[in-house]
Order: structure tokens, then sequence, then C-alpha cells
């Protein structure tokens, strides 16, 4: 698989939607991961991340204008034990549940599908990251519609054993911009994932769309230890 550019796919598209990031860090010392949100309508784009324990969630820059908290107010991070969730929605929450009662990340999943917002059905897309004496290893989820058709829900997921350093995979709810959205296609993208997070979160940033950016989560963790680095942006302030 060609490695890409991550400025690049960024760059060159004013609207993957969420985005989740996750590799291994390029000296093999760090497992990373990002996760990124954009906004068309003004509810979307009225959000900022805040931590919560050893996580993350979305909150109203101001509540005053918030209409609809049901698909954009939600824990997109959260850490159970040696495993660090990743997702676009509240699946982060059915995640944890799952594997919390010794179901697989996959098995979790299996009780959730797109999101009901027709007519762009917008995916969901989810990731997991297990350290553990040492190693490490991560897996990646996408469940969409069939091609658009909400009748049916099609289910994938990437598992990678053993990272390569400073590989990464970029997953995205949405192909491109477009009325309806369509979405994302094929495997996570295989990008390079570089050892110094403030450098990495300052060009995911800035090679986002400036007009639909939110916000950004930047996480290194140390895959000896486990401490962690965290690193959040969010465009309203």
């Amino acid at each position: 698989m060609e490695m890409l550019s991550i400025e690049k796919e960024l760059q060159g598209n004013s609207y993957p939607g969420r985005g989740i990031i996750i590799g291994k860090s390029a000296d093999g010392k760090k497992a990373v991961t990002a996760y990124f949100i954009m906004g068309r309508s003004e509810n979307s784009r009225n959000r900022v991340f805040v931590e919560e324990g050893a996580g993350i969630r979305t909150q109203a820059f101001d509540e005053s204008k918030l209409t609809d908290p049901s698909l954009i107010i939600y824990a997109p991070v959260r850490v159970l034990g040696n495993k660090t969730i990743v997702t676009n929605g509240d699946q982060t929450d059915t995640i944890y549940e799952g594997m919390d009662k010794q179901l697989t990340f996959e098995q979790s999943l299996r009780t959730r599908e797109f999101e009901p917002d027709a007519p762009n059905y917008t995916p969901r897309i989810s990731g997991i990251m297990h350290i553990e004496n040492g190693k490490y290893n991560y897996a990646m989820s996408i469940l969409k519609s069939n091609n658009g058709c909400p009748d049916g829900c099609n289910r994938y997921t990437f598992a990678y054993e053993n990272p390569k350093a400073g590989e990464g995979h970029f997953i995205h709810t949405y192909k491109c911009d477009g009325n309806s959205l369509p979405s994302f296609e094929g495997e996570p993208k295989l990008i390079a994932v570089p050892d110094e997070i403030d450098g990495f979160t300052e060009t995911l940033w800035n090679s986002l769309n400036e007009d639909n950016k939110v916000s950004l989560f930047v996480r290194y963790i140390d895959i000896e230890t486990g401490t962690y680095e965290t690193r959040i942006v969010n465009k309203n302030k």
C-alpha cells in the first residue's frame, strides 16, 4: 500500500468530516492517535473538546446555540485499563461497556450501525489501541450504509498487529464534500507518523480546512510505561 502524505490528504479534501489516525511513532516508542471533528452547520461548529478523566468529550461552546445534541455531544475518547478507545460517536461507550464485559471490539459494535442522519447516513468510525507488556496493536472499524441505502449495514474491521514504527492509518467519515455526503471507501489510508507530538498536532491542524475544522485531539502513549501526552486544539476559544 502506498504511503500517503497526511498533509496532502487533508489539504485536498475540504470536508473529510470526522477522522481517526492510529499508529506508532517513528522511533517505535509511542502509540499515537489523533481525532478531529469538522462541521458545516452552526450546530456542528458550536463545539469544543474538553478533557474528562483520561479521555475527552465534546461540549457546546455556546450553550444558547445548541439545537440538537444527539449526534454531536459525546465522548470520543475513553480509556479502559490498557485500552484506549477513539470513535466519532457515542459508540465509544458501547465499546467501553462491551469490552468491560469481555466482548471483543468487533462484538461490541455489533449492536450499532451508521448514524440515522438521512440522507448522509454518516458512518460510525472507531479505533481501539491495546498496550500490554511493552507490546502494542490496534484495530479500526467502520459501520456504513450499503452505498447510501439504509436497509443494510456494511461492517468492516481492520486489525494491525505489531505495527511498524513510523506508520499509521487514517480513516474518516466522508469520502469528500457533497450533498449528500458520500461515505469513506476502502481500507484506512497508510500515513507516516512522526516522533514529535507538537509538530504532528500543528501539521494536522494547519492542514484541515480553515472554514470547516472545529477541534483536534492528539495523544502519544509511551508503550513501555503507559504514560501519555495529550494535545487539544479548539477553533472556538
